[in-house]
């Protein structure tokens, strides 16, 4: 079972990748705030609890998005594999989801990172903000507090899977389907 990470700043290009991603590799997406959506829509234990949590203004606990993940993959038992995008965020949450995927015999193949420099990543997310219309890709300020805010705490889940040889840095700068290829070679020499 291929279990990836992709890792990378906003801007960086984890969205477009991912599509490509699973296409080829035919991974199921566990996006943490698709997987929220879906357990607060379906009514499920969880998602009340998520939900309560979340109208508060309180970040939803770890435990609950790890017991949310695990629905996940009782569900797709024989899928080729995950694509885990915007989750662990902290070392914490990389420890609960390795703990998690070794009582399924599992464990992450590969985390792959894009790297993009903060100006590129500045500008991208300005670009998408005037097609999003999302209101947070079009404020300088909240920007480069997000991407502060991802330097500063997640920077330690790379290094903690680059402690387990499975961290590799992509170049987030450049062609689409180049990029595409050299996350292909990661993910394939893994």
């Amino acid at each position: 079972m291929l279990n990836l990470i992709l890792f990378g700043p906003p801007g960086a290009g984890k969205g477009t990748q991912s599509e490509k991603i699973i296409a080829k590799y035919n991974l199921i997406h566990l996006s943490t705030g698709d997987l929220l959506r879906s357990e607060i829509q379906s009514g499920t234990e969880l998602g009340l609890k998520a939900k309560t949590l979340m109208d508060q203004g309180i970040l939803v606990p770890d435990e609950v998005v790890i017991g949310m993940i695990d629905n996940k993959l009782k569900e797709h038992r024989s899928a080729a594999g995950f694509i885990f995008d915007g989750f662990p965020r902290t070392v914490k949450q990389a420890e609960a989801l390795d703990n998690l995927l070794t009582s399924y015999n599992e464990g992450i193949s590969v985390m792959v990172a894009l790297s993009v420099d903060d100006d590129e990543l500045l500008a991208r997310l300005l670009n998408r903000g005037k097609t999003s219309g999302r209101p947070d890709d079009q404020n300088e300020e909240l920007i480069a507090k997000r991407i502060q805010e991802y330097n500063s705490k997640t920077k330690p889940v790379a290094d903690y899977y680059q402690g387990q040889g499975k961290f590799v840095a992509i170049n987030g700068i450049g062609e689409i389907d180049f990029i595409f290829g050299e996350i292909s070679k990661a993910i394939e020499a893994a």
